[in-house]
């Protein structure tokens, strides 16, 4: 690993952070600013207009309910795994597989029969949806999440039952939708698609929860979860130009995740979070992958 960064920082509470940390909320700091200018020039939203895919029955305790699965090339692609590698994520209960979307209003409609129903769209992006017309088991992951993301947002409480409408790709009519223009490009969970556990032992060291975003072009942050923990001491940290490798005190955690992008890890800095029991890094990219 080139010119790894070790962690030797021990904090009592964020606010009082070094001057290492000061470091760390400057490039916080910078990195707003950076967000801030970027928002004036581009709109917070902008309209798409979905193309139809297909349309699901289910019901409510309000009445039927078609929820209208659609696509458009604007909503941005999951991440591209295997149908073999994402079934083993979901077996080990990893959250890290994530299915960008786009969720409609409700809108009313009349059914065949001329009785009134309620009809939501949601749009997925337009070469995942052409994966998922040949696979019936991302299909079905699509309806599940889609209809746990409508149930969440709108406080609904949808049967998991339902059946594909045949000859019809939609219900009523589909509206256009906003989204966001500059989507924040998070990383949730990177360390579960890109880390490796030593030994592979089950009664080896806890691999913990990572989260990773960009938070600006040229900075990418991290928190770390670890709930063991009161403070920093015994911590060890390497950062390498894609590497994070962290080891926990008395063997309670290990990490190590690959990260697709160029880090400049003489400028990197971390900071350990006494009140949340988080690990947080800031590594400044030397440049993002064409």
């Amino acid at each position: 690993m080139a010119n790894p960064k070790q962690l030797a920082l021990e904090l009592s509470e964020a606010e009082t952070m070094g001057a290492d940390s000061a470091r760390f909320e400057e490039l916080l700091l910078q990195a707003s600013k950076e967000l801030q200018q970027a928002q004036t020039t581009r709109p917070e939203s902008t309209q798409i207009q979905p193309q139809p895919g297909f349309c699901i029955k289910t019901n409510s305790s309000e009445g039927k309910v078609f929820i209208n699965i659609c696509h458009s090339p604007s909503i941005p692609p999951p991440a591209d795994v295997t149908e073999e590698e994402l079934l083993q994520m979901l077996e080990e209960d990893q959250a890290g597989f994530r299915i960008p979307m786009s969720l409609g209003e409700a809108h009313a409609e009349l059914d065949a029969k001329g009785q009134g129903c309620t009809a939501y769209d949601v749009a997925v992006n337009s070469d995942f949806y052409r994966r998922m017309q040949n696979s019936d088991f991302l299909r079905e992951l699509v309806i599940t999440i889609a209809r746990e993301g409508l149930e969440d947002k709108y406080n609904l409480q949808l049967n998991p039952e339902w059946r594909m409408m045949k000859n019809r790709p939609f219900m009523g009519s589909i509206s256009q939708q906003n989204i966001r223009s500059r989507q924040r490009p998070r990383i949730q969970e990177l360390g579960d698609l890109y880390t490796s556990t030593p030994g592979g032992a089950e009664s080896g060291p806890e691999k913990p929860h990572l989260s990773l975003w960009l938070e600006a072009p040229d900075l990418l942050l991290a928190e770390i979860d670890l709930p063991k923990l009161d403070g920093a001491l015994g911590l060890s940290l390497e950062i390498g130009e894609n590497r994070l490798v962290m080891g926990g005190p008395q063997q309670l955690y290990h990490l190590d995740a690959y990260i697709p992008l160029r880090i400049n890890s003489d400028e990197s800095k971390a900071a350990f979070h006494w009140k949340r029991k988080q690990l947080m890094v800031a590594m400044p990219l030397l440049s993002l992958p064409s």
